[in-house]
């Protein structure tokens, strides 16, 4: 299995491997910055100030909701990037267009990684064609550096779900272990992580994200921690897993019967239980949140529609539309007093469920140096 580094600079047409490993290796001294016309191109600057991206202008947004609108339909259009499936939000994508006649959303399925690779390079080339961007996990981090300033709270979003001032918390898509109904018995479901150490998991009964990012909570959680996440990952290395590349296809061979049991999202668990799948959450906890957020780059080309699109996504009409889909806000932290009609919440707290989120950039910051580890430690660091 390969595994593939978080970021990487896409190979551009007409320009030869030792000119892009040469760009490489002078952004990483820091002497140069990398200038890139994307499709076209590829040149370097001798000084910063020649080359644009983050921090040479602002996003040029009105003061009022009214004016937002109004400027929101003067640009008729609104590019969003994100790693859902365009169908699970098709829903908020009609209800926006039929609110803001006018406004056309291009919806455009984009990796978390492959986002930022993206925007980095085009805001270095002055030439941003994201409006509204995605970010969770150990794309936060960086993501910070590529967002515009914007006036939340002056649109109408709950300041609660505004984090790091620029970035809205819109939905979240918790990591959980997920088991076939028809392989394994009720007696025999996992209940803990100790319990996912069985023996008799060994031999590929049992599957995970290769990214290790399932293992998010260990840095989370102070009763857990760092060290003994490690020691946990390395003997579940000794299981012989199946490894998938990420969560969203380490799903499919719990579906099958590949394994009997694995990692995935619960809103893939939902999705697939919906359609007859043989699969249920395992009560295996703690878990976290893995909050997803939305922001306008710096450059964006329609700044106000993307203002506009990301406050009604975490308006309470569009909240509705998203749980149908299993991509809604939950609470940051367990919290079980009120699941209300939130397919996620309720199936998180019927599995008996605890989560923990993350509270500010240092936590996301943490992540970064945690995850080579716990690679090493499932023997997926493979360079």
């Amino acid at each position: 299995m390969r595994h593939e580094p978080l970021y990487t600079v896409p190979r551009l047409p007409g320009v030869p491997a030792d000119a892009r490993e040469g760009s490489k290796r002078r952004a990483r001294s820091g002497r140069l910055r990398l200038c890139v016309s994307l499709g076209v191109a590829l040149a370097t600057c001798a000084a910063a100030a020649g080359c644009g991206g983050p921090g040479s202008g602002g996003a040029h947004l009105p003061a009022t909701k009214s004016a937002l609108v109004k400027q929101a339909k003067a640009e008729g259009e609104v590019n969003w990037a994100s790693w859902n499936p365009e169908g699970q939000m098709k829903p908020a994508i009609d209800l926006f267009e039929k609110k803001y006649p006018g406004i056309r959303v291009k919806y455009t399925n984009i990796k978390a990684p492959d986002q930022v690779s993206q925007l980095q390079l085009e805001q270095a080339a002055r030439k941003v064609s994201i409006d509204v961007a995605n970010a969770g996990g150990l794309t936060m981090t960086p993501a910070v550096k590529l967002a515009s300033d914007v006036d939340w709270a002056g649109y109408g979003v709950d300041p609660k779900d505004v984090f790091a001032k620029n970035f809205v918390y819109v939905w979240a898509t918790p990591k959980v272990w997920a088991y076939n109904t028809d392989k394994v018995k009720p007696a025999d479901v996992p209940k803990n992580w100790t319990d996912l150490l069985d023996p008799k998991w060994s031999g590929g009964k049992i599957s995970a994200e290769s990214r290790g990012s399932f293992m998010t909570v260990w840095d989370l959680d102070p009763g857990m921690g760092e060290g003994k996440g490690v020691a946990w990952a390395k003997r579940f290395a000794r299981l012989k897993p199946h490894y998938s590349p990420n969560l969203t296809q380490a799903e499919t061979p719990i579906e099958t019967g590949q394994v009997s049991i694995g990692t995935s999202l619960i809103s893939l668990v939902l999705a697939a239980k919906a359609k007859g799948a043989p699969v249920e959450v395992a009560p295996v906890s703690p878990t976290s949140a893995s909050e997803s957020y939305l922001y306008v780059p710096e450059g964006a080309p329609h700044p106000a529609a993307a203002a506009l699109l990301t406050s009604f996504l975490s308006s309470g009409e569009a909240q509705k539309l998203l749980a149908k889909t299993y991509n809604s806000r939950i609470p940051v932290d367990t919290d079980c007093s009120d699941p209300g009609a939130n397919a996620v919440l309720q199936a998180m707290c019927g599995a008996h469920l605890t989560w923990d989120g993350a509270k500010s950039l240092t936590d996301y910051t943490h992540m970064t140096g945690f995850f080579p580890k716990a690679e090493k430690a499932l023997g997926t660091d493979l360079g």
